[in-house]
């Protein structure tokens, strides 16, 4: 996934360019560090006390020029209006945040006012087309006959949560004028891998195949997940 906000970054924004970045949702913050160490202006929002120490411990271990490129602001998703000015940011980041949401669509369009024009919004969300599989190759039949006509599922922490249908987002991003660009399926082969499960030594080869799959037809459709990028008109 990385690889492909990295692709789409390059691709959208001229070499060099030091980017306002806005991750809502950032967890521990792997993502937003990256995107510093790149050498955009990036600032993480996430509400969980033990995200944020977590990405308060890993951001002190950086050099100075690092730590002074991100700043961390304590809030939740729904209301970065509160927060910053509409078109504030040349790119918008939500990944593995929108299952948590009951109803997106407001989340969404907030997010959407914060580009400014031209600006790339990325998402990460769990893939309601596909819900049967993971039941279904883990041989659990009930749970994959109940998958197919819902978008709730519980996740591997116990929480029930919800998925988004790419037909459905696709038309939420053309109505909030942030239409999709394009899209990738993210964990198409390695969804059932057990948590805690070793790298194996072909490593580079499952990444190649992962790479691969999540941008071909028909296996990046029934993806775990969805990575979709919407371009602010």
């Amino acid at each position: 996934m990385a690889r492909q906000l990295e692709e789409q970054i390059a691709g959208r924004f001229p070499v060099g360019q030091r980017l306002r970045v806005l991750d809502v949702g950032m967890g521990q913050g792997t993502q937003a560090l990256r995107l510093a160490r790149a050498g955009h202006q990036v600032t993480g929002v996430e509400r969980d006390a033990t995200m944020i120490s977590a990405a308060r411990k890993a951001l002190s271990a950086e050099p100075p020029g690092i730590q002074e490129r991100m700043r961390i602001v304590e809030g939740d998703g729904r209301d970065t209006g509160v927060h910053f000015l509409p078109g504030a940011f040349d790119v918008v980041l939500c990944h593995g945040v929108l299952m948590y949401v009951e109803e997106p669509d407001a989340l969404v369009a907030g997010l959407a006012r914060m580009l400014a024009p031209g600006g790339l919004l990325s998402l990460l969300v769990r893939n309601g087309d596909a819900l049967a599989l993971r039941p279904g190759l883990q041989g659990d039949w009930a749970g994959t006959l109940a998958a197919f006509d819902t978008t709730s599922y519980r996740n591997r922490l116990g929480l029930d949560v919800r998925a988004d249908r790419l037909a459905t987002l696709t038309s939420t991003l053309a109505g909030i004028g942030a239409p999709l660009a394009t899209w990738y399926g993210v964990r198409v082969f390695t969804d059932t891998a057990a948590d805690g499960t070793a790298v194996p030594a072909d490593v580079e080869a499952l990444l190649a195949a992962e790479e691969k799959a999540g941008r071909t037809d028909p296996y990046r459709g029934v993806a775990a997940l969805l990575h979709l990028c919407g371009v602010r008109g």
